[in-house]
């Protein structure tokens, strides 16, 4: 392999790296399906779910996807086989999971852009419509042309690589972000809306739903599905079980203290993923009340230009604004997709970056059109185990999020848990000198408490339970 240790690339510092791992993670995950789960599932008591899973769970996966990066130097493919020569699979499993997803994340990043330039232009008020969204991506040359330009866009920033790309550019859009999210954010809750029957709704209101436990009516049976979706989200939210982070991590230098980059990850992850919920969830429920909560995936592109809409002049800028937000947080996450293909691609075959962007490119072109044309001249409607019904996007998100991720992070956890042993990933947290503060934690979670819930939540996942 042309590929060695010694002229691999790396992140010129901390602050690149947290920003580059945390955009990875603040991607349509958290701005997209965390409000609309949060809603679905009662506002409060998921978001308790989420944050309790977010310090122990999701801080062992993140832990161990990173350590394992840097320690070995290798990309998802190669770096399991250097941690146990006999799971060298795992590698495998792990990079079908971008493989898989890379395709439909630009498609729907596509979307994004369609709404962006409609609203751009003026056009706000047509998105309003019922079927403007199915109309849309049913459509047969529309859809195709924003997941092009959505994908040259992300294909421009891997090409450039680690320094002048993945780096350079997270240190630009995460801050305008972070801003954008926040206005949008406190924006929502000055929000007051009197509905045709005279009944007065505010964004503190929706705010309330959305922060307070409401345990009223909770089944055992109806907690356990709000667990797995906080569960399920995590491996959105930090972008764990894909390789990813193995791939970022490998760009560490041996000096960076992980601890503190993993703890800063995880913070920033949070708050933005609870900064999502906080500006959608009051928005809709002030002007759709608890109804328009319930709206699910279609809540961004379905319910959200109806209260862009009905906030008259200033919805137009606001829909700019956010969907401007949505656009960066959107194509952050998609450079580390990409990325985490194309190292693996250097590190197994020997391709230079700009061979591996360039065939990775041409790949996902033939298989994003196929996603495209899924919902017109190649549409069709399977039921999936788990009981929903899929079109081509649908299922490649079933087989990517449902089968192989939970099982990716299952097999990982047995990997660390119990063949390699937490020690090599312990030591690895404590090569630079810094302390690993929970290093406890760390090891109940890898070899007990992170499997089960694994293996419960692949077995829901694939409608076993």
């Amino acid at each position: 392999m042309k590929s060695t240790h010694n002229n691999r690339s790396s992140f010129t510092g901390s602050i690149g790296f947290v920003l580059a791992a945390a955009g990875s993670a603040v991607g349509l995950g958290n701005i997209w399906r965390f409000p609309y789960l949060a809603a679905k599932d009662g506002g409060g008591v998921f978001l308790l779910c989420y944050l309790v899973l977010a310090v122990t769970f999701g801080f062992a996966l993140l832990t161990t996807e990173l350590a394992i990066g840097r320690k070995t130097k290798q990309s998802p493919l190669t770096a399991y086989k250097v941690i146990h020569k006999g799971w060298g699979f795992l590698g495998i499993l792990a990079c079908f999971v971008p493989v898989i997803i890379l395709p439909y994340y630009c498609t729907i990043g596509g979307w994004v852009l369609k709404y962006l330039f409609t609203y751009i232009t003026g056009s706000g008020s047509a998105t309003v419509a019922d079927t403007y969204f199915s109309a849309f991506i049913s459509s047969q040359w529309s859809p195709i042309i924003w997941f092009l330009i959505f994908l040259f866009a992300t294909a421009f920033v891997v090409y450039r690589g680690v320094n002048n790309g993945i780096e350079s550019y997270s240190k630009i859009l995460l801050p305008i972000l972070l801003i954008l999210i926040i206005c949008i954010a406190v924006f929502s809750l000055t929000l007051k809306y009197t509905d045709d029957n005279g009944v007065t709704r505010t964004g503190l209101q929706g705010f309330a739903v959305y922060v307070i436990p409401d345990f009223t009516g909770m089944t055992l049976k109806k907690f356990f599905v709000i667990l797995t979706d906080a569960m399920g989200q995590l491996f959105f939210s930090i972008s764990v079980a894909m390789g990813i982070m193995v791939a970022y991590g490998s760009y560490v230098k041996k000096e960076t203290n992980l601890v503190k980059s993993v703890n800063q990850i995880e913070i920033f992850d949070t708050i933005v993923a609870f900064l999502a919920g906080m500006m959608i969830v009051p928005a809709v429920f002030t002007f759709m009340g608890t109804e328009g909560m319930s709206a699910g995936p279609g809540l961004m592109f379905v319910s959200l230009p109806k209260v862009f809409n009905s906030m008259g002049f200033a919805g137009n800028i606001i829909g700019i604004i956010f969907f401007l937000m949505v656009t960066f947080a959107a194509v952050t996450s998609s450079v580390s997709v990409m990325e985490a293909i194309v190292s693996s691609a250097m590190d197994k075959f020997g391709f230079s970056r700009k061979k591996s962007t360039v065939l990775v490119t041409l790949g996902t072109v033939i298989v994003g059109i196929i996603v495209c044309l899924g919902y017109n001249l190649l549409y069709f409607e399977l039921t999936l185990p788990n009981g929903a019904t899929a079109q081509i996007l649908d299922v490649l998100d079933y087989i990517s999020n449902n089968c192989l991720m939970p099982l990716v992070g299952f097999l990982t956890c047995i990997l660390i848990g119990w063949v390699a042993k937490p020690k090599c990933i312990i030591d690895e947290m404590k090569s630079s000198g810094h302390k690993f503060g929970r290093e406890k934690l760390y090891v109940v979670m890898m070899k007990f408490v992170a499997p089960i819930l694994l293996f419960i939540l692949l077995i829901q996942s694939v409608g076993i339970i």
